[in-house]
């Protein structure tokens, strides 16, 4: 039985994002998010998330309309996007072109590829609920029964500097004991047995030192970071050095596969990245090159759940590690990740999350971490349920908003005037 598409909505959001630091700036106040709905003739509601910028969320607007009458099929969903999205009049983007610096280099058939992935959930979402599966089981069945993720740790400010914008009551975490302050409470409150902090924020070795903190404070847990390639080469190496025998990995040390590269060769600490490999056409260089040992996967970036697992495959053949990037995302992504990450055989690394520092959703019952985990849903479909009050008011929120895309660099500059996005290598 051939199940048909009779509906297919595109919803953008603004999500509240607390003031997380990084190399580029600081998060906004508010995040684009967009929400795809595939409604079937029968009546079933599919859900996907993806990236709410005006790039693609242009691109997701344009695609829509064609599913109408279309089978709930996938496979040649990325082509059709990309095609559609050459004439979605998406202007701009090359392969020069950086993505605010922190998903790697963006060209117009990346953006198509995360607009597919939204899709493709949502298709598969509203499959799985028809047939009455899970959507591992849709991608050839689990593996595991639970999902492990880790603690996403930040330097933050206490809150935004504007009045009546979002609050929270974590605090500053501007040292290392802010760091282990702030990894405290996530145990306490989601069991997370590893930990990994966004550097590229401070000198690099008041970074080390918050990593030794929390070292000394939870003996044997994996630890990474992270500073999104804001350090040389040598910089790199001799932090690699600092920390040999204490992180799991470092991620992205310096920009671009030829300094991953330099830096490999100089440790045995392994490197991992989501910014110089985040395409299949970058897999090549990176891999003969041995410049990274752990690939942080990406259904948003690779084009959904499909190519996950293709890139999963690509990376046991060549004995590279593989986890799960994470972007600030909601419940449906969550679900998502959770689904196609139970299908991954050698999933060795705790997935990334960004969910803990999230206070909404769009999801009637928000996913709850146990011992750093997340169970393996066997409910139909991806197993969670569009709140439709929440999305009214989220998309309300994105219409009376000029907010049109992340930009972490102006959002500095609210505070700091004088701030633009530092040249890499910055330290």
């Amino acid at each position: 039985m051939m199940f048909r598409i009779a509906e297919c909505r595109v919803t953008p959001i603004l999500i509240e994002d607390p003031p997380l630091l990084n190399a580029q700036g600081v998060h906004q106040p508010y995040t684009p998010r967009t929400i795809v709905e595939i409604v079937t003739e029968n009546g079933v509601v599919g859900l996907g998330e993806t990236y709410g910028d005006a790039e693609y969320l242009t691109v997701a607007e344009a695609f829509a309309p064609r599913l109408a009458g279309a089978g709930l099929t996938v496979n040649d969903l990325g082509a059709r996007v990309a095609a559609c999205a050459a004439g979605a009049g998406v202007t701009g983007l090359d392969a020069a072109v950086n993505a605010g610096g922190l998903r790697g280099s963006r060209t117009l058939d990346k953006v198509a590829a995360s607009v597919a992935s939204g899709f493709e959930v949502a298709i598969l979402d509203a499959l799985g609920r028809e047939l009455g599966v899970p959507v591992h089981q849709l991608l050839g069945g689990k593996v595991r029964d639970r999902v492990e993720y880790s603690a996403y740790l930040f330097y933050r400010w206490a809150r935004h500097p504007g009045p009546g914008e979002p609050c929270d009551d974590w605090g500053a975490a501007l040292d290392p004991e802010g760091v282990v302050a702030q990894a405290r409470r996530m145990v306490e409150r989601y069991g997370f047995t590893s930990f990994k902090l966004k550097g590229g924020v401070l000198p690099p070795f008041e970074e080390v030192d918050a990593v030794l903190a929390l070292h000394d404070t939870f003996p044997g847990r994996p630890l990474r970071l992270d500073p999104n390639g804001a350090w040389s080469v040598p910089t790199s190496l001799a932090v690699a050095a600092r920390l040999e025998g204490v992180a799991e990995y470092l991620e992205d040390p310096t920009s671009g596969t030829a300094g991953m590269a330099e830096v490999a060769r100089g440790t045995s600490l392994p490197l991992a990245t989501n910014m110089c490999v985040t395409g299949f056409a970058e897999i090549p260089e990176a891999f003969a090159r041995n410049a990274v040992q752990v690939v942080l996967s990406d259904h948003h970036y690779w084009g959904g759940l499909r190519a996950t697992q293709d890139l999963a495959a690509v990376c046991r053949t060549f004995g590279v590690g593989m986890s799960m990037h994470s972007n600030t995302h909601l419940g449906i992504s969550l679900a998502a990740m959770t689904q196609v990450a139970a299908t991954v055989p050698g999933l060795r690394y705790a997935c990334d999350t960004h969910r803990p520092w999230q206070t909404e959703d769009v999801i009637t019952r928000p996913h709850t971490f146990t011992d750093g985990a997340l169970p393996v849903t066997d409910t139909p479909g991806l197993g969670v349920e569009l709140d439709r009050d929440a999305l009214a008011r989220l998309h309300r929120r994105y219409a009376e908003s000029d907010v049109r895309g992340r930009d972490d660099a102006a959002a500095m500059r609210r505070v700091h005037p004088d701030w633009r996005t530092p040249d890499l290598p910055r330290w």
